[in-house]
């Protein structure tokens, strides 16, 4: 039977002795905790070597290679020096296998669970090879070692950077050899200074790469919500990172045996196993081992409850002058200044840099998932976006989409104009480092969920088998990214749809294409919505007219239910006025699950437009890609992200107008209008001028 015996400079209260079986051989075991004290590990290494046919040394930081050079640590060369009978280690050499597997194991298996994280490294010079692997995935990395390390308040932000460091330390700051009494050299900053500066790094990370031991010394505020990288963590620790507030624990140390051991025990026992020195173990002898073992890193829950976190930025911009008597900034100015003064500071403020105008938390999705997000305010309004060239739009896209990157979120998505604009955020894609969306798919699927339970309250159009309108649609704007996708479903659930568009070549390329998809559809196709507007139930609108008139409401049958997607609207407030027997609705509202904290934009609590709740979608479905860009959307794509929002809790929000949200009573005033209408005649005054006349 082989004997391994490990001294850690770790606490003593976590010493074992067992017996267990590893690669078909029996092994002794015994772990001896010396609660920091060097100089009691010296001592006890000492005394073990006579027993052991391998020692293991824990606790201790690694040397470590930093780039192409090797950083020695004082503590761990001073009681290496002790052992000469046996071999010893540390499980270095195993764990440069271990960390780097261990990062892309998660980053497969979990589905882009590093990708633009904020990771900070308590020392980066110790785990240099999981650092340089997570830079695959992200640059959002962190370095404390100047802190930790050192006792200087600096934080480091590139790999570049800590490499430098890393040169500098071990050229100007090593200190003489340490005496026999000399604690750890990776400890939790005791100055003030230095722990402001670790304060603000903890709150900036999602991650944290650290041993357990030094992890659990920080406060509930400081780890609230983070996931923690460590090795090797007992079950007790676990419990007390959870009490603390930590959502994950990814232990890159494999569970081999029926307790948690530490790595250097398990080289050790590799090592015995082999009946090799450290020296003479080949990088293909760990590879067949670990292969053979078949193992993994663990993905801990302290809480008892999977957690994950995804991140997400959503661009924004002002609609109109009357945002900026609401920006702090600029309110005084804006209230007081005149038209030609509000002009002026709209010109201006269309060349200001982005800004974060909310922080968006609290959004969790019944599988599990929860999302953050931030919501990034570009300063253009419509009329400025619309009077310079896309370069200038696609510029301040661009920025916002690095602050994104900053921020740590792993999609974007493209609200109002900022998708108007130029080619449909193509060039932003192209460009950008994060995917990015424009949320026009759900800004679809939306207008026809709301349009279809509007229609249903409304009970004025009968409804067939599956739920298919036995009545007209039509669709303005219908070459359109988002009225395409909408004419598409209507041809599967109305009995003849009209679809008007100006771009009449590409009317008809549309038409061809929905009766490949759905043959029995009827279709007719025109380029303008004039004369067949009285005969309509159900109108929606998507055009990007920009205040120009699209409709005469007057002409509209009663009890009509018209979408306006189109953002700004297509049909004002004073236009909807004129026709209270017709039910125009907003589109895109979703109501967001979870307990939503985010900044007014415009809608009730936990209530989203459909674009935004594209990209929230895709950000709890682990879904980072470009998935609504350019002109043409897919319509597969809108049936997709339906059932996706309906997975992580999406729902219809209160249907609204532009008057606010319609009550039951709203609805049911509208087509108690409508019914009186209709027993006047059927039809409007507008379309009783058009009928035929007797001889």
């Amino acid at each position: 039977m082989k004997r391994i015996v490990s001294v850690s400079l770790g606490p003593a209260g976590e010493d074992f002795e067992f017996t267990t079986t590893l690669l078909g051989q029996p092994f002794h075991l015994r772990r001896i905790g010396v609660n920091g004290d060097v100089g009691a590990a010296a001592k006890a290494l000492e005394d073990a070597q006579h027993e052991a046919d391998v020692c293991g040394l824990g606790g201790v930081s690694d040397h470590a290679f930093v780039g192409t050079r090797l950083y020695r640590d004082r503590v761990t060369a001073r009681l290496e020096e002790v052992v000469t009978a046996v071999p010893l280690t540390t499980g270095r050499r195993l764990r440069t296998f271990l960390d780097e597997w261990a990062v892309r194991h998660v980053q497969h298996e979990e589905g882009a669970y590093f990708t633009n994280a904020r990771v900070l490294f308590l020392s980066g010079i110790h785990n240099f090879r999981a650092a340089s692997t997570l830079a695959e995935y992200t640059r959002n990395l962190a370095f404390a070692d100047p802190i930790t390390l050192d006792g200087l308040p600096k934080v480091l932000h590139s790999l570049h950077g800590l490499e430098r460091y890393a040169a500098l330390s071990a050229r100007f700051l090593l200190r003489p050899k340490p005496s026999v009494d000399e604690v750890p050299s990776v400890r939790p900053p005791r100055l003030a200074w230095n722990r402001r500066a670790v304060r603000a790094a903890m709150k900036w990370a999602h991650f944290l790469v650290s041993p357990y031991y030094e992890a659990e010394q920080y406060t509930k505020e400081e780890l609230q919500r983070k996931v923690v990288l460590t090795s090797s963590i007992p079950d007790e620790s676990l419990r007390r990172l959870g009490e603390k507030g930590v959502h994950v624990v990814i232990d890159r140390t494999p569970r081999l045996l029926d307790r948690v051991v530490g790595l250097n025990v398990i080289d050790a026992m590799i090592l015995a196993a082999l009946e090799k020195r450290a020296e003479q173990v080949a990088d293909d002898d760990y590879l067949n081992v670990l292969a053979d073992l078949d193992v993994a890193p663990r993905m801990l829950y302290p809480t008892g409850r999977h957690r994950r976190t995804n991140r997400f930025a959503f661009v924004i911009h002002p609609l109109s002058q009357e945002y900026f008597k609401t920006v702090k900034a600029v309110q005084i100015i804006s209230r007081a200044a005149g038209r030609r003064g509000m002009n002026l500071l709209e010109r201006v403020i269309a060349h200001t840099p982005p800004f974060v105008y909310s922080h968006v938390t609290g959004i969790e999705s019944p599988a599990g998932v929860t999302a953050e997000g931030w919501l990034i305010s570009v300063g253009g309004t419509p009329k400025q976006l619309l009077s310079h060239s896309p370069e200038f739009t696609y510029r301040r896209l661009l920025a916002a989409s690095r602050m994104a990157e900053r921020l740590g979120a792993q999609v974007m998505g493209l609200g109002a104009f900022t998708k108007v604009v130029g080619d449909g955020g193509v060039t932003v894609t192209r460009r950008a480092n994060l995917p990015i969306t424009t949320g026009n798919s759900y800004s679809a699927s939306a207008a026809l969920w709301a349009a279809a339970d509007a229609v249903r309250r409304m009970g004025l159009v009968p409804l067939g088998k599956g739920g298919k309108v036995k009545g007209k649609a039509m669709v303005i704007g219908a070459t359109g990214s988002i009225g395409s996708a909408c004419a598409r479903l209507l041809a599967q659930v109305a009995e003849e749809v009209v679809l008007v568009s100006i771009e009449t070549a590409k009317l008809l390329t549309l038409r061809e294409s929905i009766l490949k998809d759905t043959p029995d559809a009827k279709l007719r196709v025109a380029r303008s919505a004039h004369d067949t507007l009285p005969e309509m139930d159900m109108i929606v609108t998507a055009t990007s007219a920009a205040g120009k008139k699209i409709l005469d409401i007057t002409r509209v049958k009663p009890g009509c239910v018209i979408t306006d997607v189109a953002r700004p609207l297509d049909l004002p407030p004073e236009e909807v006025a004129k026709r209270p027997d017709v039910l125009v609705i907003e589109s895109g509202e979703i109501l967001l699950p979870g307990e939503v904290r985010m900044g007014n934009i415009g809608l009730p609590k936990n209530v989203a437009y459909a674009c935004l709740a594209e990209t929230i979608v895709l950000a709890l479905e682990g879904r980072f890609e470009s998935y609504t860009v350019g002109r043409n959307i897919e319509w597969q794509k809108v049936k997709e992200i339906y059932k996706l929002g309906l997975k992580h809790g999406m729902r219809l929000a209160a249907i609204s107008g532009v008057n606010g949200v319609f009550t039951d009573e709203d609805i049911a005033r509208v087509r108690e209008l409508a019914l009186a209408a209709r027993a006047r005649g059927g039809r409007t005054a507008a379309s009783a001028e058009l009928a035929p006349t007797g001889p």
